[in-house]
């Protein structure tokens, strides 16, 4: 592994776990503080919107700031024929270091709270509208991504990710986790957060499905990538930005 793919690999593992410690932190936070069930999930939700922003800002030009093994496939495959997105080495990299980061994050979530560090989850997620919640956030996620790179507007990624997601945690069943690493890694902490192991696999495939057809949904609104010029300054370390 090189050097510079190292340092991207790192980002990854890092950002991706630092936004499983701003899911699950929010959480027992909100838990702790409030028993009013509208109130924890705006708690949240402005959790998420400003983490999340946060860490694509500071992260994109680093790695494209995917955080995310949906995004990184899609960005993979959108951009396969071209040399702006990352290669299957990448891919094959950067999975595995999302879902390491996600597991650590939750880890460190828990020990800032005193709980115990790794408790499988007993939080149930199991009913054909949450999946179908999976399906319309992973999708619109991609959805997003693409659209504004393919319009030449990558570098309102941060700002407008963070704001869908914030807005996908009220007007999904689910509450957009849109994300196989931040599902897996929510897997060992048995709090509001959780997911029981057993949830895991049709989460995965529905978020993997709606990736799918975000893509499909990109090429059909804005056309195929065209080899052009883009404004996001991650084009340096040929990957694309996106997270969640």
């Amino acid at each position: 592994m090189t050097g510079s793919l190292a340092r991207r690999v790192a980002a990854e593992a890092v950002g991706t776990g630092l936004l499983v410690v701003v899911a699950v932190g929010s959480g027992i936070q909100a838990t702790q503080l409030s028993q009013d069930a509208g109130v924890r999930l705006l708690a949240c939700s402005l959790a998420a919107v400003f983490g999340l922003g946060v860490l694509i800002t500071l992260l994109g030009p680093v790695s494209g700031g995917h955080l995310n093994p949906a995004v990184t496939l899609s960005a993979w495959y959108a951009d396969r024929r071209r040399s702006t997105g990352p290669t299957l080495r990448e891919v094959a990299a950067y999975i595995p270091a999302q879902m390491a980061g996600a597991i650590g994050g939750a880890v460190l979530a828990d020990a800032m709270f005193a709980r115990p560090l790794v408790k499988l989850s007993t939080h149930e997620r199991s009913a054909g509208h949450l999946w179908l919640g999976e399906v319309v956030a992973t999708a619109g996620l991609i959805l997003l991504v693409l659209g504004l790179q393919r319009t030449g507007r990558a570098r309102l990624v941060p700002a407008a990710v963070a704001a869908y997601i914030g807005s996908a945690y009220w007007f999904t069943s689910s509450t957009s986790f849109a994300n196989p690493a931040l599902t897996i890694g929510r897997v060992v902490t048995d709090t509001a957060a959780g997911i029981a192991p057993a949830s895991v696999a049709p989460f995965v495939a529905a978020q993997l499905l709606g990736a799918g057809l975000g893509l499909g949904a990109a090429t059909l609104l804005f056309g195929r990538p065209a080899h052009t010029g883009d404004d996001n300054p991650a084009t340096a370390a040929r990957t694309e930005p996106a997270s969640l």
